[in-house]
């Protein structure tokens, strides 16, 4: 069993391993919306439906504590930007807690974990009504962003062995 300061250690390795992961995800990603020809950067949208879901969350928060009147569509770029990189270096954390209290083995760790956090967006953004539920998708699109979180895990679980 670890003790707390190898613990709190693994989660300060995990910070940084979500900054690796949260890269290597969003290089990827601009990688498949080059490919698509997508645009690389995130628009201003018509409504606030049309937002990626990370800025949807952020302003969904805002309203919730009476403060999303101050939230405009202009800054949405940046909600998305924001919130993705804390929503990734927030897992990252928590994966060096966890790896530092039971361990971990990077690729079958990395995989469990990528996955496991797909899931948990699933989990979290459908009861929101961000997102539909998995299967109402096409499997294409399902895939690629699965693909989107198998990156992030392995990136995640190979940068926090090598900072051990």
């Amino acid at each position: 069993m670890a003790d707390t300061r190898s613990i709190v250690a693994g989660v300060g390795r995990g910070v940084l391993a979500g900054v690796a992961g949260t890269a290597a995800m969003t290089v990827y990603q601009l990688a498949v919306a080059r490919a698509r020809g997508k645009p690389l950067s995130t628009p201003v949208p018509r409504t606030w439906a049309d937002a990626p879901a990370p800025a949807q969350v952020a302003k969904r928060a805002a309203d919730a504590v009476g403060k999303g009147r101050k939230i405009t569509k202009k800054q949405v770029p940046l909600l998305t930007n924001v919130l993705h990189w804390a929503y990734g270096v927030g897992w990252g954390a928590a994966y060096g807690g966890v790896a530092a209290a039971v361990g971990s083995n990077a690729i079958e760790g990395g995989l469990a974990f990528g996955t496991g956090v797909w899931a948990a967006s699933y989990g979290e953004l459908v009861p929101l009504g961000i997102y539909k539920p998995p299967w109402a998708y096409p499997v294409e699109e399902v895939a690629l962003d699965l693909s989107y979180h198998l990156v992030y895990g392995m990136a995640v679980a190979g940068a926090y062995a090598s900072l051990r």
